[in-house]
C-alpha cells in the first residue's frame, strides 16, 4: 500500500470558528484549488482548537489544517499557504506547512465517522469492525464515543467520535491511509494519533 504524504498547514485566527466546519472547510479549499473539487484522492483533518462553548472552538498555537494525499498531489495543495480563507464568515490563515510521512500510533481518535445506515453505537461498532476486517487489521479496540453531525448544505448526517487502541504499526499506518467510513475530504473518518489532542481540545 502506497503512504499518503502529509501536508500540515499552520492555521490562524482571532475569532472561533465552528467546531463542524468540514463542509464549509472543502468549500473554502476547493474555491482556492479548483483542481481539488470532487473531493477524489484527499483527506482534510478537522482543525483541532480549545472548545469556548455554543459549537465553536478557538484556535491554538498547534492548530494545523492537515491534508492527507498522495506524494505526487502534494504540490496541487501548496499553493495553499499564506492565504485567508473564510469558514462560516470567520476569517482564517494558512502558514507555510511542513510535509512528513505519516507517523503510526498505538492509538488513533477520529473527531466523527460516518457510516451510512448505521445510527446507534452498537450496530455502528460492528460496521466498523467490517471495515477493519476488509483492512485486514484484527484485535483492535473499538470505543464509539459521542454522537455528533456534519451539516452539509441543509442536512445533517449523523455520526459519531471513534477511537481505535491496541493497534501495531502496520494497522495503525492502515487507518491512518485509508480512514473509516465516507466523507473524508470533510473530515470525516480521517484519524489521527490521539496524543496530538489535549483535554479541552476538539479535533
Amino acid at each position: 500500500m502506497v503512504q499518503p504524504i502529509e501536508l500540515a498547514f499552520p492555521v490562524m485566527g482571532r475569532s472561533p470558528i465552528p467546531a463542524d466546519h468540514g463542509y464549509a472547510l472543502l468549500g473554502a479549499v476547493t474555491q482556492l484549488i479548483p483542481a481539488v473539487h470532487g473531493g477524489n484522492g484527499f483527506a482534510l483533518a478537522p482543525i483541532p482548537g480549545r472548545q469556548v462553548g455554543d459549537r465553536k472552538m478557538a484556535l491554538t498555537r498547534t492548530s494545523r489544517l492537515v491534508v492527507r494525499t498522495s506524494a505526487d498531489r502534494v504540490g496541487e495543495f501548496l499553493p495553499l499557504a499564506g492565504k485567508q480563507i473564510m469558514l462560516v464568515g470567520r476569517s482564517i490563515t494558512l502558514g507555510v506547512p511542513t510535509v512528513q510521512q505519516l507517523e503510526p500510533a498505538p492509538r488513533l481518535r477520529a473527531r466523527i465517522v460516518t457510516i451510512k445506515g448505521f445510527f446507534e453505537p452498537n450496530e455502528f461498532a460492528e460496521a466498523v469492525q467490517r471495515q477493519l476486517d476488509k483492512l485486514e487489521i484484527k484485535d483492535a479496540e473499538i470505543n464509539v464515543g459521542r454522537q455528533r453531525t456534519i451539516r452539509v448544505k441543509q442536512n445533517e448526517i449523523l455520526g459519531f467520535e471513534t477511537t481505535l487502541s491496541k493497534l501495531d504499526d502496520e494497522s495503525s499506518l492502515k487507518v491512518l491511509a485509508e480512514g473509516i467510513g465516507g466523507r473524508r475530504h470533510m473530515g470525516c473518518g480521517v484519524f489521527v494519533p490521539c496524543q496530538e489532542t489535549n483535554d479541552g481540545q476538539d479535533s
